[in-house]
């Protein structure tokens, strides 16, 4: 590794003055403007955890659910994983160091992680839609090149398709082809094969309305609808042709406010979903017969998986061990029916996808959905196998399930943004500042089944305010309590927060 060469190149993408950024759980994220020494730097630390692991990783340049204005990036480790955590202060401390210290941060973290510096490094990189996006992949490069790693360029790909690259690529092809169309084979192939009954109940087919967040959901879907069954009728909104990304449309939007986005005209009964600006995150949603908004969030769609798995092994007589992982943020309702009525033992931990997954893979079958839509399914080696013995009708299973959608009692989140406030117990607990907690233990009691709790978002400067209770009507008067006490006791700026905000 050429120092010399790297503190050169590092001048060209000079750090602004006082600009100070954690590694979140999302990786780096601010406005696009102040990111380029932060994407060269990622590119060397890429480089280091390439020769560190002897492995290929990745580096996806994207901000997700943010505004179109805000870019960032996050490093993929080996087995399409979120970075370590101690890698993660590598991070930080690489991205905040000033220039003249460069090669002494490098050198620090190549003792205390035991790098081999001669050994070879691989980088895979991918990006979304943003303006910004295709030249911070250079900076990106930047950094891979100086620093004398090796690249593979997929320039525009959902986030999940780059972890989809990098565990494919360290296992050799085992796992699938490292390609968009191994991808789309892989996963076409597996959707398929489990809905094959459901497709085409006599004239009648399946149909799906897709708001693609006007993100690159809309390219790669567009893409991927040839490798589906003509059994599944899919049509594309908020393709980013005329809107911005993430306005007023996207998973996040729909989840946050409760309603539609704009952009996609919605008939009674009809099956719809957002996707976020970089596809990782899943919402559904329908209006029923009534005009009815219902949201099918990542609580739900835990709830279903866990519930349509568990009756699947009980009719083959296996109890292999499932557990579904949530945060603070999930619905109790989800919580205390999956507990109580399903008898699926439920964890939480901090917010966090890494914190979620890390726990999930403690399970034969790990299930975890933020409410947000982030999640997945993980099956152990044993689970994968009894899971293949089974071939149910699955029109029964899509009965069942929306049974149970209906024994879920639809309580409501509000979110406010404030001052930071640090946490602890999963982040449902307040530590400061003094006074905040016992305020919202106080509120909490005035109403029937109801929590509420504040946390500083991951990925946006806010704190964010949640609150539920046995009705909408409940849950904004607690929310919008909850947001004045924050005001007043964490020095809130501007007007104090109205009723309906």
């Amino acid at each position: 590794m050429d120092l010399d060469a790297i503190t050169k190149h590092s001048a060209l993408h000079a750090k602004p003055s006082g600009l100070i950024l954690q590694y979140g759980t999302a990786g780096f994220r601010t406005k696009a403007e102040h990111l380029d020494h932060v994407m060269f730097r990622m590119g060397l630390l890429a480089v280091l955890r390439s020769k560190q692991t002897k492995s290929t990783i990745g580096v996806m340049v994207t901000a997700s659910h943010n505004p179109e204005e805000d870019n960032g990036v996050k490093l993929v480790d080996p087995l399409g994983e979120m970075l370590a955590p101690s890698w993660e202060e590598h991070a930080t401390c690489l991205a905040n160091a000033e220039e003249q210290d460069v090669q002494r941060v490098l050198l620090d973290i190549s003792e205390k992680a035991a790098v081999d510096l001669q050994q070879d490094a691989f980088v895979v990189i991918g990006r979304d839609t943003r303006p910004s996006s295709e030249k911070l992949s250079q900076s990106v490069i930047d950094g891979i090149t100086v620093s004398g790693g090796q690249f593979h360029d997929y320039g525009l790909l959902t986030t999940p398709q780059l972890h989809y690259m990098v565990y494919c690529r360290n296992t050799q092809g085992q796992y699938g082809q490292a390609t968009t169309e191994g991808y789309y084979q892989k996963l076409s192939k597996a959707f398929v094969e489990l809905t094959k009954q459901a497709f085409c109940s006599g004239d009648k087919c399946l149909s799906l309305k897709v708001d693609c967040a006007n993100g690159i959901g809309a390219l790669k879907l567009r893409e991927m609808k040839n490798y589906f069954s003509e059994g599944l009728s899919i049509q594309l909104f908020n393709v980013g042709t005329t809107g911005k990304l993430n306005h007023l449309c996207g998973a996040d939007f729909v989840k946050s406010h409760q309603k539609p986005p704009q952009g996609i005209e919605m008939e009674p009964n009809e099956r719809c979903c957002s996707f976020d600006g970089d596809a990782d995150r899943i919402v559904y949603y329908y209006y029923d017969a009534d005009g009815h908004f219902h949201l099918i969030d990542g609580d739900k769609i835990a709830t279903l998986i866990s519930s349509f798995l568990k009756e699947l092994l009980l009719e083959i007589g296996e109890s292999l061990n499932i557990g579904v992982v949530q945060t603070a943020y999930a619905n109790g309702s989800s919580t205390r029916y999956l507990e109580e009525v399903m008898k699926v033992p439920v964890y939480c931990t901090k917010t966090g996808v890494k914190h979620l997954h890390h726990k999930a893979q403690e399970f034969d079958i790990g299930i975890y959905f933020e409410a947000n839509g982030h999640g997945t399914v993980l099956f152990s080696k044993t689970a994968e196998m009894k899971i293949k013995q089974l071939s149910e009708e699955l029109e029964d299973k899509k009965r069942k399930a929306a049974k149970m959608l209906e024994n879920i009692i639809d309580l409501f989140n509000q979110v406010a943004d404030r001052q930071v406030i640090s946490t602890t117990d999963a982040e449902r607990k307040a530590v400061t500042p003094p006074g905040l907690q016992e305020a919202i233990d106080n509120l909490v009691k005035k109403y029937k089944l109801s929590r509420a709790f504040v946390r500083p978002s991951g990925t946006e400067d806010i704190v964010r305010v949640y609150a539920e209770a046995d009705s909408q009507e409940s849950a904004d008067s607690l929310a919008h309590e909850v947001s004045v006490a924050v005001f007043q006791l964490a020095g809130g700026v501007g007007e104090s927060p109205q009723p309906g905000f």
